[in-house]
Order: C-alpha cells, then structure tokens, then sequence
C-alpha cells in the first residue's frame, strides 16, 4: 500500500465522543480509514459514532469503551482492539483530563497523570506488536503547549505533592512528550513511527467540570479555536504521505517546533517510560 494511501486502513481514536477526538474520528473514517472510536460513556460514545456515521456515507466505524482511570479497563480495551483488528495502522492517543481538585485513579495514582499519561502509555504498549506488524504505522498523541515551564519529578509524581490543576496537566503533557521521544526511538527500524502534538487551545468541554473552572473556560471560549480545527494537525500526521521527518517530533500548526528543554532530556525520558512500566506493570 502506498504511503498517504488510507484505504483498508485502521485507527483507534481514544476521548473520540467529543471534542477533537470526534472530529478526527470523522476525518479519518472521511479519509477512508477504517475507525474505532473509544470512549467512557456509551451513550455519548454512540451519539459520536451516529454524528460520524450521518456525515460520511459507508464509513465504516465502531465503538469501544474504557474509563481510562482505570488500568484494568485499559487492558480490556486492548485485549478488545487486538481481537477486532488484526491489523492497526493508526493509534490517536486523544482523551485527556483537566481535573479542578486532586484525585487518585482506580489505582490509586494522581487521576490526572492517570489518565494522560499512564492510560495512554499502556495502550500503546499493549498495541505495540500489532502496529508494528501492520506497519507503516502511525502513533499520534495529543501533548500540549502547557509543557513549558514544567518539570517532572518521578519521587511524587503520582502524589499530591505540589499539586495544582495547571502543574499536573502540564506535567502530564511534558510526560507525552518525553513518552514519544523515547518511543521513536525504541521504534527505529519498525517502520512505525511516534509523534505529538499540540492541537491549538480548543472550545469544547474540556474544561467543564463546574466551579471557577469552568466559569473561567466560558470566558475564555470565545478566543479560542473549534474542535474541528484542533483536529486538523492530527489528521495531518495521520494521513500524510511521509511522516518520518515528524518521527519523535512535536509538531504545532503542521510543523516541528522545538519544546521546552525538559522535553528534550533524552534520559528523563528513558527513566520516565521504566517508571511508567512499572507503574502500569508492563
């Protein structure tokens, strides 16, 4: 199959019942892709697929759930990816969680470096021989300008210590940079590539959670970007014809932009996937 050839192709698209998730789910099944897309709530999960579905004529699109607070839901999300498709072309690691007050996971971890973070990083793992077996392969995810100025500590970080709602997304967002630094280069020779990025500050519920929070996101919604437009640069990695210039890259408005320095710490980011490994007991 030709490379930026996308039919008979596979994506998984995770967080994909709203938001950029939903539009890069109906981007990717207008492209021709098969698409599974995965999220918490069924209802809202199968509302998305039917908003897919009405706009793209023979898409071909499933759901699949998982509350990815919980690692033993992530697990049955892969087990349930790697039954259903016997080849992967596409990982979209999407969802995300902006949380106004500290909270432990399922696990008893920080929920929002959980879920950002720890979810994704076992997903993909778990996927890992089935993308790579159908590869050229693409794994994209979906970091954050909110990086910078962070820094990790891996003694505390999934405690409460130093918690504020700002620092442990940011965190969690530098942990999706380093997380795809390291795995492009565990991927090399593969033929399957890692990328991330940063999709522009995007209206959607994100940051509906009630309080100050969200009053704070209202105001500010209307300088903000639509989701349909945030999902624009994950669909270009997802689909262009040569995506190895973006291979460990973080990409911003469909080019490389160079991160924060803490992102570029090629041993944090070793240390972080061996912490991560044994957090998620890989």
């Amino acid at each position: 199959m030709a490379a930026g050839d996308t039919s008979h192709r596979v994506a998984v698209v995770t967080g994909a019942s709203s938001g950029i998730g939903l539009y890069t789910a109906l981007g990717l099944a207008r492209s021709g892709m098969r698409v599974v897309m995965a999220g918490r709530n069924r209802e809202r999960t199968e509302a998305a697929r039917d908003f897919v579905t009405t706009r793209v004529g023979e898409a071909q699109v499933e759901t699949a759930l998982a509350d990815f607070a919980s690692l033993a839901a992530v697990r049955r999300l892969a087990d349930e990816i790697l039954a259903r498709c016997p080849q992967l072309d596409v990982l979209v690691n999407n969802a995300g969680l902006l949380s106004p007050r500290y909270r432990l996971s399922e696990d008893g971890y920080e929920l929002t470096f959980a879920v950002n973070h720890l979810a994704p990083f076992l997903l993909t793992n778990l996927l890992l021989d089935r993308l790579k077996a159908s590869a050229p392969a693409r794994i994209i995810t979906v970091a954050s300008r909110a990086h910078r100025g962070n820094r990790i500590d891996l003694t505390t970080i999934t405690g409460s210590r130093g918690w504020s709602m700002g620092k442990a997304y940011g965190r969690s967002k530098l942990c999706n940079i380093l997380f795809t630094r390291e795995l492009a280069r565990r991927l090399e020779g593969s033929g399957a590539i890692a990328t991330c990025l940063h999709p522009g500050v995007v209206a959607t519920g994100f940051g509906d959670r009630g309080g100050l929070v969200e009053f704070g996101w209202r105001l500010l919604k209307p300088f903000m970007i639509s989701a349909e437009k945030g999902a624009e640069t994950t669909l270009f990695l997802a689909t262009v014809a040569d995506p190895a210039p973006f291979n460990g890259g973080y990409v911003v408005g469909k080019v490389l932009e160079r991160p924060d320095p803490a992102a570029l710490d090629n041993g944090m980011a070793q240390r972080l996937w061996d912490e991560s490994a044994r957090l998620v007991g890989l």
